[in-house]
C-alpha cells in the first residue's frame, strides 16, 4: 500500500472493496480498507466502476473531495489512534467522539489537522511537526459542536 503510485494505491482500495462484495478472503489492512468504504458508500460506485476511473485527477480548486485521499486519510488517523502517536491522540478522539455522538465524525475533524500537518510539511520540506499537531488536535476539543 505504501507506494507513490497513486494508480495502484486506488487499486488496493478497490480491489478490497471488490473482495469485500464478493466475499473473498481479506487481509487486516484490505479489511480495514472495506470498513472504512462501507462507512462512506458515495464511493462505492467509483470503486466498483471501470478501471479507468481509478486515474482521475480531483482538484480541490474545483470543489472536488478526492475520495482516495479521503479514505487514506482515515487509514491515518485510525493507524495513530492504534499506535498512540502523537500520544493523547485515543483521549483526544474518544472525548470529541463522545462530544459529537459519533466516531467517524470525530475522524472528520481529526482529519482537517492531519491535513494541515501534511501540508505545512509538504510546504517547509521537512517532515510533519507532531507537536503542532497534537496541539491542533487539543484545540478540536475547545470547539462548539456544529449542526
Amino acid at each position: 500500500m505504501l507506494s507513490d503510485d497513486r494508480t495502484q494505491m486506488r487499486r488496493t482500495f478497490a480491489e478490497a472493496w471488490r473482495k469485500r462484495l464478493q466475499g473473498d478472503p481479506l487481509t487486516p489492512l484490505e479489511a480495514q480498507i472495506a470498513d472504512l468504504v462501507a462507512e462512506h458508500p458515495e464511493y462505492h460506485a467509483l470503486l466498483e466502476g471501470p478501471a479507468e476511473q481509478l486515474r482521475r485527477d480531483y482538484r480541490p480548486e474545483a470543489g472536488e473531495t478526492n475520495p482516495f485521499l479521503h479514505l487514506a486519510m482515515h487509514l491515518g488517523i485510525r493507524e495513530q489512534l492504534a499506535t498512540g502517536r502523537p500520544p493523547g491522540i485515543a483521549e483526544t478522539h474518544r472525548r470529541l467522539a463522545r462530544r459529537l455522538g459519533d466516531a467517524h465524525e470525530a475522524e472528520h475533524r481529526m482529519m482537517e489537522c492531519l491535513a494541515h500537518a501534511l501540508w505545512e510539511a509538504q510546504r517547509g520540506r521537512s517532515p510533519p511537526n507532531e507537536a503542532s499537531y497534537a496541539e491542533c488536535l487539543k484545540r478540536l476539543l475547545g470547539r462548539p459542536r456544529s449542526s
